[in-house]
């Protein structure tokens, strides 16, 4: 029975520079030929732009703008009472959505985000510490693509009371594109 390499490091390891040199030189099939580039890297080095949020009250219309402005292809969706983060808005999904006259730009944010789950699968912390080896495989939808593959990950603290950015995956190949082999 051979021993397989988990991809997290527990918080508060006292031996992570080893722990992270052991994910990125294992030979798991779900990192791509970026991976050798990341030597010990982490979400923080990808330097995420700050999260742009709405209400799900907000009209679509606003969304889009503030998107636009910015030049943001999912937006944050949190709850006008507490800030707690409820799921989020792509820019993209809502195009067709708007083509094809599901939603108009009048109507509210709800209608057209995308709800987090609350039960079932395991919500995946991504903090600005997260290794970028973890953060790659996060965005393959885990070691055997089990949880689908993800275009995004909202950065959080470790309390998940913070949003504190947004990464997505061209972020990750534009970091490993400028890093030297």
């Amino acid at each position: 029975m051979s021993a397989t390499v988990s991809n997290s490091i527990p918080v508060g390891s006292n031996n992570v520079a080893s722990r992270m040199a052991e994910i990125a030189s294992s030979s798991d099939a779900t990192l791509s030929k970026w991976s050798s580039r990341y030597r010990g890297a982490t979400v923080e080095d990808l330097d995420p732009p700050s999260a742009l949020s709405c209400n799900p009250t907000d009209p679509i219309s606003h969304a889009l703008l503030a998107a636009y402005e910015r030049d943001y292809t999912h937006l944050t969706v949190v709850s006008a009472q507490n800030r707690a983060l409820l799921g989020y808005l792509s820019i993209p999904h809502l195009r067709i959505l708007l083509d094809t006259g599901k939603v108009k730009e009048t109507d509210e944010v709800s209608k057209a985000m995308i709800k987090f789950r609350r039960r079932g699968r395991v919500y995946q912390v991504i903090t600005m510490d997260t290794p970028l080896e973890e953060l790659e495989l996060f965005f393959n939808g885990g070691v055997n693509g089990e949880n689908g593959k993800q275009e995004f990950a909202v950065v959080t603290d470790e309390k998940r009371r913070f949003v504190l950015g947004v990464a997505t995956r061209a972020d990750l190949e534009e970091f490993a594109r400028r890093r030297p082999a």
